[in-house]
């Protein structure tokens, strides 16, 4: 259901959502890079050489702008109250637990198959609390930004303007050609960032709040890079709990993009994604 507006003027938004979508969009990329900048500056004026604080700082960029351009857009040019994005997380504690849930069970699905095919061999475990909770923080911020942009703002707007599912299959594809930049990509690795896409709006699509996918998203990268030791969509963030060898069959373990460069990710998601649909078509039904 949609959230009423908050005043008599929020049904009367001042440009039309084909228009604000791209807008906002291009709005919180550009403001990405020029706080990306200031921050690259002040880390070389001050001589600054901590890598982790770098990124937190960038991170910290890319949400500041995200957040800013959506709520701004929101309010003054589509009138729509900021509720809309989803962000309340008061009584929603099943869809997280949900969320950690599912990203625990497609990696023990997915990392159990890629080691009984052989694919990636453990070499080595090594416990690190502090990279664990410092990288955690990272992907947290990273998926908020992108949470935001991608469902919060763009598929919630959309939905409002098309059908559900053609809207999230745009923002998906948004969702894909923004890491079309990304180190080690290729078709495969596109393609499976697009599902994910799929997957994280489609919870989203149903309930117009972010807990599940935001928390989904946190937890698969985070598990993906910080505990299991691939490359999160082809980036290295530095040491893991476990240290890979990967075989030269990038089909199946994803290569230098990571897992999710492979053709288990890919069934992986399409298989979540459709449990996901079905479970909500079904919820309607019986209503």
């Amino acid at each position: 259901m949609r959230i009423p507006a908050s005043n008599p003027q929020s049904s009367s938004p001042l440009l039309p959502v084909w228009f604000t979508v791209p807008l906002c969009l291009l709005t919180s990329i550009l403001l990405t890079m020029l706080l990306s900048i200031l921050v690259y500056m002040s880390f070389g004026i001050f001589s600054w050489n901590y890598p982790f604080l770098l990124q937190l700082a960038l991170n910290l960029a890319m949400l500041l702008s995200v957040l800013g351009g959506a709520v701004l857009f929101l309010r003054y040019l589509d009138r729509r109250p900021i509720t809309d994005m989803g962000l309340s997380f008061k009584g929603r504690m099943p869809d997280v637990l949900l969320a950690i849930g599912f990203a625990v069970l497609l990696y023990v699905i997915g990392f159990g198959v890629t080691l009984l095919l052989g694919s990636v061999k453990i070499i080595s475990v090594h416990f690190d609390g502090g990279m664990l909770i410092g990288s955690f923080v990272l992907f947290i911020i990273a998926a908020l930004g992108e949470e935001i942009m991608l469902r919060g703002y763009m598929l919630s707007r959309l939905m409002s303007y098309m059908n559900k599912f053609v809207a999230l299959f745009v923002s998906s594809i948004v969702f894909a050609l923004l890491h079309i930049f990304n180190p080690n990509v290729d078709l495969l690795s596109i393609l499976n960032i697009f599902l994910a896409g799929l997957l994280l709006g489609s919870a989203f699509m149903y309930t117009h709040n972010l807990s599940f996918s935001l928390v989904l998203h946190i937890f698969w990268n985070w598990l993906q890079g910080s505990v299991l030791g691939f490359e999160v969509s082809g980036t290295s963030f530095g040491s893991s709990l476990l240290t890979l060898k990967l075989s030269d069959q990038r089909l199946l373990n994803g290569g230098d993009f990571g897992f999710e460069g492979s053709i288990i990710c890919t069934a992986l998601l399409i298989l979540a994604t459709m449990s996901i649909i079905y479970f909500f078509e079904r919820k309607k039904q019986i209503q």
